[in-house]
């Protein structure tokens, strides 16, 4: 689900397409979900509001669709408390509206309360993230819905980026985010919704330090330091 982020380049290229839900059926999958499914959008937001299309894969945990008109506007501050410590983070809800109104929405009905960071790569998968946002842990896991794509076509990837996964085709994001920890040439094809703080991303570096168990190829597969996370909040 790295192509709900990655998936796609665990699954088939060195594109580090990332894939989140929708479709495979094993966190293998879902990181050859990933590599296959390329972020490649270029739909956004509609001035209308949001339009959240039910997802044929069904959810991995039932919530409501997130309402059509965002509930939060500029900067959002997010607290993501881990296994591994807590990770703060800053939401931009106005580059990525509809994204980040998804997020808060799932964070105020505890989608993403108690479940697992299922992927990570490293140097040797050639891009750097830790994906989360999966309640199977699975990688196929998604909220019962899409998001449309928010892009620009000049996105980057720095460290302590924070951007969704997809399946591959345009405007198939879900639940499924990743972490940059260290700058990643990935194509500008995953909505970038946010920013950890510096702390929080030392945290995150420290887990991929760990490395992988290399379960979807080289450099590609669970931490192998167990990261779940327990809570997310917005304010």
């Amino acid at each position: 689900m790295l192509t709900r982020l990655l998936a796609a380049s665990a699954a088939a290229v060195l594109l580090p397409t990332l894939a989140a839900c929708g479709g495979s059926s094993s966190s293998s999958s879902a990181a050859q979900a990933s590599s296959s499914g390329t972020p490649s959008s270029t739909g956004s937001a509609s001035t209308a509001g949001c339009v959240y299309p039910t997802d044929p894969a069904g959810a991995a945990r039932k919530v409501d669709p997130p309402p059509t008109t965002p509930s939060v506007t500029g900067k959002v501050g997010a607290t993501i408390e881990t296994s591994v410590g807590t990770l703060d983070a800053t939401l931009d809800a106005d580059k990525a509206p509809c994204t980040v109104n998804s997020f808060v929405s799932l964070a105020h009905q505890g989608y993403f309360d108690d479940t697992p960071c299922h992927r990570l790569t490293t140097a040797a998968a050639q891009f750097f993230v830790l994906q989360c946002g999966d309640p199977t842990g699975t990688g196929t896991g998604g909220p019962g819905y899409t998001i449309p794509d928010e892009l620009t076509g000049t996105e980057t990837y720095g460290p302590g980026t924070l951007a969704m996964a997809n399946t591959g085709p345009p405007n198939t994001g879900g639940s499924q985010f990743f972490i940059v920890y260290e700058a990643s040439g990935l194509p500008p094809q995953y909505t970038v919704f946010g920013q950890l703080s510096p702390a929080a991303l030392k945290v995150v570096r420290q887990v991929a330090a760990k490395g992988s168990d290399n379960a979807f190829n080289p450099g590609d597969g669970h931490p192998k330091e167990k990261v779940t996370i327990t809570k997310v909040t917005t304010h």
